[in-house]
């Protein structure tokens, strides 16, 4: 393996622990659980609502002067706006240094997999991607366990000084080795031809199926702890389920990236096949008790850690180099829409409804994903990205 590509692992889990990192500490912020529930909400969505605003243009940003300097810039931006709480514990700076913290990320996320592009070849892209992905997996789902014991250890300061430093070390590790990949030559790019090169289906289908993945994914860890808790069952068993969830797209991950570089298995098949078995998964969470909800965690995640490697190598083969970070970041914004859509849509028609019928519901909507990415086969890449031949060489 590279030894540029740890650094960039290592970015992947330090926006995926930024963003968790407090989730497991309702209570630190209020005597009052009402109260606490609802800053804990707007700290996480402080955080994902400034990915989502600024990913494009950071991605865009790192096509016009390199994705190394933004990839290093936005970490040291995540380590100095993790500084601010550490300075001063105050309730502004706390809401300063989470809105930072995701305006860094913005930067540092999508120059994370520019790079992951651009430094491997097309043959091991599948690889590179999967063991990204499972590196960021690793923080989604450390973080909140990390966050918790280091705020019994030391409170909120230190957990974001641990931030802090994790932001600067990566910082440093990264401008150590990484490649500085010189930004291409391209002719100026109008609003049209931008419009026209994300609604192509070269586009479209991957980011839809890595929408509706990680839609799955997040109302996964959101939800069945609901539904067992509904059944009667511990914390213990819901928490294995989630558990179970998150090891499974960790460890999918790489292994499906191995067998697309190796020819074994193509894009298209691949994601379709990911995404039935994500909406397989969001229907046995309609099933009731501890095997139903085992099984859902399961098929979620090996679902979802079908689709995401491919989903990115899909965009990479199908990207021209001088347009890498545009594209990452445009479909990191896909993803953060998921993120949120996924959580929304379950609770909305379970509020009017049942919880069972925003499983189903959701179920629905992935399913709609897998036929978006069946009718994008035509020009999303069909062959394994080790046939394909480069296209942005």
């Amino acid at each position: 393996m590279q030894r540029s590509m740890w650094p960039l692992y290592a970015a992947g889990f330090t926006t995926a622990f930024g963003a968790h990192g407090i989730a497991a500490n309702l209570g630190g912020f209020s005597d009052d659980m009402v109260s606490s529930l609802l800053v804990l909400g707007a700290l996480l969505a402080l955080y994902d609502g400034a990915e989502v605003v600024l990913k494009p243009v950071f991605g865009a940003l790192s096509d016009r002067i390199g994705a190394r300097p933004v990839l290093l810039g936005g970490l040291i931006a995540f380590a100095a706006a993790s500084s601010l709480y550490v300075i001063a514990d105050t309730q502004a700076m706390l809401w300063a240094a989470r809105l930072g913290q995701g305006a860094a990320a913005s930067a540092f996320s999508p120059s994370a997999s520019a790079l992951v592009a651009l430094i491997n070849p097309a043959a091991k892209r599948g690889r590179a991607f999967g063991s990204y992905g499972f590196y960021k997996s690793i923080g989604y789902t450390l973080g909140p366990l990390l966050g918790g014991v280091l705020v019994w250890l030391g409170g909120l300061r230190l957990l974001f000084l641990v931030m802090a430093l994790c932001g600067a070390l990566v910082a440093l590790w990264a401008w150590r080795e990484v490649p500085d990949v010189k930004p291409k030559a391209s002719k100026r790019q109008t609003l049209a031809d931008l419009a026209r090169r994300l609604s192509d289906r070269a586009f479209l289908a991957p980011t839809a199926a890595l929408a509706a993945a990680t839609a799955a994914l997040s109302a996964g860890v959101g939800f069945l702890p609901v539904s067992g808790a509904a059944a009667g069952l511990g914390t213990i068993a819901t928490g294995a389920a989630v558990s179970v969830l998150a090891a499974t797209a960790a460890v999918v991950q790489p292994r499906t990236g191995r067998l697309m570089d190796e020819g074994r298995l193509t894009v298209r098949f691949g994601l379709l096949t990911g995404l039935f078995i994500t909406a397989g998964g969001l229907a046995f969470a309609m099933v009731p008790g501890l095997t139903g909800i085992l099984i859902a965690a399961a098929l979620i995640g090996a679902g979802t850690g079908m689709v995401t490697p491919l989903g990115f190598a899909a965009l990479a083969a199908s990207t021209p180099e001088e347009r890498m970070g545009q594209t990452m970041g445009s479909a990191e914004l896909g993803r953060e829409l998921g993120d949120a859509g996924g959580p929304l849509l379950v609770a909305g028609v379970a509020a009017a409804s049942a919880l069972v019928w925003g499983w189903a519901a959701l179920a629905v909507i992935v399913g709609l994903g897998a036929l978006i990415a069946s009718l994008g086969g035509r020009r999303a890449p069909a062959q394994s990205v080790a046939d394909r031949p480069e296209t942005a060489r």
